[in-house]
C-alpha cells in the first residue's frame, strides 16, 4: 500500500459545499481506503491504497462524494514523495523567505511553458511564483488575501486545474504521510 494525499479544491468555504471531517473520512473508507486522516476543515486526507492510478483515485473520490453531496469537488491527489520533493525543492526556501508568506498550488497536469513565460511577465507589488512541475510555488509577503495570485488567475492564465495551500499545511501533510 502507498502512501496519498488528496487536496480537494473549495470545501468548506463561505458556508459552500460543507462536508464534516468525520463525514469525509468515512467516505474514504467506504471507498477501501485505509489509514484515513483528515487534516483541518479545508479537505485534505491522506489514506493509503493498492490503487497507484492517481485518474483512478480522484475519479472514485469525486464520484463518491457527488453522489452523496450532489456537488462537485476538483481532486489532486499526490504521493507521499511527491510531498518530501515539494518541501525539497522550494525555490523560495532558499532564498530564506518568510514561511507564513509560502503557498504551494498543486495541479493536476504540467502548465503549457509558454503560459507560464507569458505569466511571469505580469508583476503584482513584490509577489512571486515559479512553476516546477505540476507545482506551483507562491512567495506573497503582502498576504494571502492581498495578493491577486488567486487560484482562479493561475487557472485562467495556465489552463490548468490549481488548490493552493500554505506552507505549514503542506508541511503538516508531508509529517502525516511518515
Amino acid at each position: 500500500m502507498k502512501a496519498y494525499i488528496s487536496l480537494l479544491r473549495g470545501i468548506n468555504v463561505g458556508g459552500h459545499k460543507k462536508i464534516k471531517m468525520a463525514d469525509l473520512k468515512s467516505l474514504y473508507e467506504s471507498l477501501g481506503f485505509e489509514d484515513v486522516n483528515t487534516y483541518i476543515q479545508s479537505g485534505n486526507v491522506v489514506f493509503q491504497s493498492k490503487e497507484t492510478d492517481f485518474d483512478i483515485l480522484a475519479n472514485s473520490i469525486h464520484n463518491k462524494i457527488k453522489d452523496k453531496y450532489g456537488f462537485e469537488v476538483p481532486i489532486t491527489i499526490r504521493q507521499s514523495q511527491d510531498i518530501e520533493n515539494i518541501i525539497k525543492t522550494n525555490p523560495f526556501l532558499a532564498k530564506s523567505e518568510d514561511i507564513k508568506m509560502l503557498y504551494v498550488g498543486f495541479m493536476n497536469e504540467i502548465p503549457n511553458p509558454e503560459l507560464v513565460a507569458s505569466t511571469k511577465e505580469i508583476a503584482f507589488k513584490d509577489d512571486k511564483f515559479e512553476v516546477i512541475g505540476k507545482t506551483l510555488f507562491l512567495y506573497v509577503p503582502s498576504g494571502a488575501g492581498k495578493t491577486k495570485f488567486t487560484n482562479s488567475f493561475f487557472e485562467r492564465k495556465f489552463k490548468v486545474s490549481i488548490t493552493t495551500r500554505n506552507w505549514r499545511t503542506t508541511l503538516k501533510l508531508a509529517e502525516m504521510c511518515n
